[in-house]
């Protein structure tokens, strides 16, 4: 792309990301966002109802998760995460009330799975060594169609990750990418999986950080900054048309289309993307959490499951959300109170104030058949590059994903690497509970 300006139009993680890589070289950026607001799906807001601030979702991190980690000391903000110190991952069956905690050990060599006192309670070893088959599956097989789901790992461990990690049921879900993501946390052993959550909220860690960081940098950003059409030369992008004023793009001009996947089909000719998607359901109950308890819970066998502690409220994650996002919001309520009482040891009635935020489209489904709907990010304009958590990052949509992607759209827009880039792009991750 030369050395002109990068036009990065959406500032959603993975715009951020690209944003700050290349603000670091000390390349001249601009950032346009449609909405008043940065951080996309990975934010915070004062609920008027609840009458306190709430993150729009729930965003688990890990401390193998390279690139979300570099993206935060890029921004200075590191030290906004907080959580266990080592790899711990309680659970709690919402029908038995049985509790269990799985300990991977911090080396790679999986000894963990030996330990009856580290591993899920009538499990066995070779349990957990059966999911070497996921590495030799083929591209079309699902999860459920490698991992025995009559084995009793199989709801208790494997399918709560992989539906944290993909946003897609088992029988849905690509086994070759649940692999990959179990690869790079599990399996590089437990000082990649220490769990880390934003000690206030999503956009003090991800987003405030970011848009100050771009701003001492000399970074332009125009927020209410909608892009309605691209238009194509022969083999470069010349004009940038938003809704209030068209821009000219210099020879040497950059764009970074950094924006969901379907607009990113609309704005760009003959652009494959996938196109069938997986819902959330986010319930945040306004309550004090108890004192002393987990940072979060993983729930076997009820409605729930993943609960957070956060400082004024218990949030719930229901990833792949198919069957509950057609619920009436009290109804939701209900029932996910039912299963934060019992994590969290907590009384069922009353049920406190909630708020039920449901994200129909949050990712997409990720089978064997939309993953290959994936674009690379690069395009057939050579000053065009696509950034997001849809593009082939090789990872699921989830922070690291974005993050990722970003970052690889900044090293190809300066047609070098910025600071870490190698390291942090072979590395992978992935960002759970979405």
């Amino acid at each position: 792309m030369g050395t002109g300006c990068v036009h990065v139009v959406g500032a959603g993680l993975a715009g951020l990301a690209a944003a700050t890589a290349l603000a670091e070289t000390g390349r001249c950026v601009i950032l346009y966002e449609a909405a008043p607001h940065a951080g996309g799906r990975c934010r915070s807001y004062f609920d008027a109802e609840l009458g306190c601030r709430i993150d729009n979702g729930n965003h688990l991190l890990l401390s193998g998760n390279r690139a979300a980690l570099d993206y935060l000391d890029r921004i200075g903000a590191h030290g906004s995460l907080e959580g266990p110190l080592e790899a711990v991952f309680p659970f709690v069956d919402a029908v038995t009330g049985e509790r269990w905690t799985v300990r991977p050990n911090k080396g790679a060599l999986p000894w963990w799975v030996w330990s009856a006192k580290r591993r899920v309670p009538h499990t066995r070893a070779p349990d957990y060594l059966a999911a070497l088959a996921l590495r030799r599956a083929s591209p079309s097989a699902t999860i459920a169609a490698v991992l025995d789901p009559r084995q009793r790992l199989f709801p208790r461990l494997w399918e709560p990750l992989a539906v944290a990690g993909l946003n897609t049921g088992a029988e849905q879900g690509s086994a070759k990418l649940f692999w990959r993501m179990l690869a790079q946390t599990l399996g590089r052993g437990g000082a990649a999986c220490r769990p880390l959550l934003p000690r206030v909220g999503l956009s003090e860690s991800f987003v405030e950080p970011a848009l100050a960081r771009l701003r001492a940098k000399g970074a332009e950003i125009r927020f209410g900054a909608r892009l309605r059409a691209l238009t194509f030369g022969r083999d470069r992008v010349s004009d940038l048309d938003f809704e209030t004023a068209s821009i000219a793009l210099d020879s040497a001009d950059g764009v970074i289309l950094a924006v969901p996947a379907a607009i990113a089909a609309r704005l760009v000719p003959g652009l494959i993307v996938p196109d069938r998607h997986s819902p959330i359901v986010n319930a945040h109950f306004r309550c004090a959490p108890p004192a002393g308890s987990p940072f979060f819970v993983g729930v076997i066998g009820g409605a729930a499951e993943w609960i957070f502690r956060k400082r004024e409220v218990l949030s719930v994650t229901v990833s792949a959300a198919d069957r509950f996002v057609e619920c009436a919001a009290p109804e939701l309520r209900d029932l996910l109170w039912r299963d934060v009482a019992v994590g969290y040891r907590l009384p069922a009635h009353p049920v406190p104030p909630a708020r039920i935020v449901k994200e129909r489209r949050a990712t997409f489904l990720a089978s064997p058949e939309q993953l290959k709907r994936r674009p690379r990010q690069k395009t057939a304009w050579r000053n065009l590059l696509l950034a997001g958590d849809y593009v082939d990052t090789g990872l699921p949509a989830t922070i690291e994903g974005a993050i990722r992607s970003g970052f690889a759209a900044a090293g190809l827009a300066t047609d070098c690497q910025p600071r870490a880039f190698s390291k942090t792009v072979a590395s992978g991750g992935w960002a759970a509970a979405h």
